[in-house]
């Protein structure tokens, strides 16, 4: 019989759901461990030349890393392996590097605090220039893209009015959850020539595949909900791009923003409940979305599968789902969310999203979150617990 791995040729037809667990494991050798072992080592045995593709140093490659890679790539529809990174911001900052020097990068304004701090920084030191915009603003993008457009304000234009070099897109946003149409946007960068990086950590590529609307790379941060246990910090890139790869591959080498073995074999552990979790999470986000727009302590509910949100359409259009975070604005203000954080028993109050517990937090006591995030809005990630639980314990938390 053959021993060997199935490969991605061969899980073609397979629902996602089943190539989260089939997807990088060993190869089928009797008596031999269905899953990857740990490689803790960071140097290998060789002698003489070293060539491409060779095992010769720890910062350049681990075995561990490769069942991770090659099962994510597989989810989010990759050609190429993908690329395990120390944290999200790892795999973000790689990102940013592929703009050339003196360029124009395209963000939204509602992007995950620390990718909006790490590019004001840099836009700061004069690597790039940065154009915050809305966007679920269509034609906003493709202006400020084109280097047409104008800030509100009336403000000069970043860059000088030239064509963007890049486009940072996150969709649904953070924390607002607004729904780009990332079709249009993408194909609008690719006409200036810019290339279109896409933050997918919210949706999981169950939910979401960007590459697919026209992103060159996507980034994750593994830490949420692809190892889903908020035990693990990592992050991912993902391209089918050969070259892009290796400008990310290089740059990931060379600053020695590497994942550790250890976490990367848990991330790949917690990649095969992903579609048990995600499916668990969203039916209970829904739920939880429409109680919460019917109760009187809420003044506005932010998610993209109730019917009347501004992104419903455009998310059935290229999601299969609609995630499961929540922004919830309270009628009583930045004082009502407190109280109401403080309340809670099953809830827990802490930053970060994605395991499989319910995380809330008053996004604004961040002293980092943008202007434009409202004082009493409260985000949600909504976990695996029982949906009837966590309602009970947010309706006497409101009372």
């Amino acid at each position: 019989m053959d021993s060997s791995a199935p490969t991605a040729e061969e899980h073609t037809g397979l629902h996602q759901d089943s190539v989260a667990v089939a997807s990088g494991r060993p190869d089928r050798e009797p008596g031999s461990a269905v899953n990857p072992p740990v490689v803790l080592s960071s140097t290998y045995f060789g002698q003489g030349q070293v060539t491409a593709g060779d095992r010769s140093y720890g910062r350049y490659s681990n075995p561990t890393w490769d069942p991770f890679e090659t099962a994510l790539a597989e989810l989010e529809g990759a050609s190429e392996p993908a690329l395990a990174y120390a944290s999200g911001m790892a795999a973000a900052a790689s990102a940013l590097s592929l703009v050339p020097p003196g360029g124009t990068v395209v963000m939204p304004n509602h992007s995950y605090g620390g990718t909006v701090g790490l590019a004001q920084r840099l836009a700061d030191d004069g690597a790039f220039s940065l154009r915050l915009v809305n966007i679920a603003d269509t034609a906003e993008v493709k202006a400020q893209l084109a280097g047409g457009g104008q800030p509100a304000g009336g403000e000069q234009l970043a860059g000088g009015g030239q064509p963007a070099d890049l486009l940072w897109v996150e969709s649904p946003t953070n924390p607002m959850l607004e729904v780009a149409d990332v079709s249009a946007i993408a194909a609008a960068a690719h006409d200036a020539g810019a290339l279109v990086v896409a933050d997918n950590t919210f949706s999981t590529p169950l939910v979401q595949q960007p590459l697919g609307l026209g992103a060159d790379v996507v980034i994750h941060s593994v830490t949420k909900y692809l190892a889903g246990h908020s035990d693990v910090v990592l992050g991912a890139a993902v391209t089918s791009d050969p070259q892009l790869r290796e400008r990310l591959l290089t740059h990931r080498s060379m600053h020695g923003s590497i994942a550790g073995p250890f976490e990367t074999w848990m991330a790949l552990r917690g990649l095969r409940t992903l579609a048990l979790r995600v499916e668990r999470s969203q039916a209970n986000a829904a739920e939880l979305a429409s109680r919460l727009q019917r109760h009187p302590a809420v003044a506005a509910v932010r998610f993209p599968g109730l019917p009347d949100d501004p992104g419903h359409e455009r998310a059935k259009r290229q999601m299969s789902g609609f995630g499961s975070i929540i922004g919830v604005e309270m009628a009583g203000g930045a004082a009502a969310a407190d109280a109401l954080v403080g309340r809670l028993k099953l809830w827990l109050p802490a930053t970060s999203l994605g395991g499989v517990e319910s995380l809330i937090e008053r996004r604004r006591r961040h002293t980092n979150e943008p202007e434009t995030v409202p004082e009493p809005l409260v985000r949600m990630s909504v976990g695996i617990e029982h949906v009837e639980d966590l309602w009970a314990d947010l309706d006497q938390g409101m009372r």
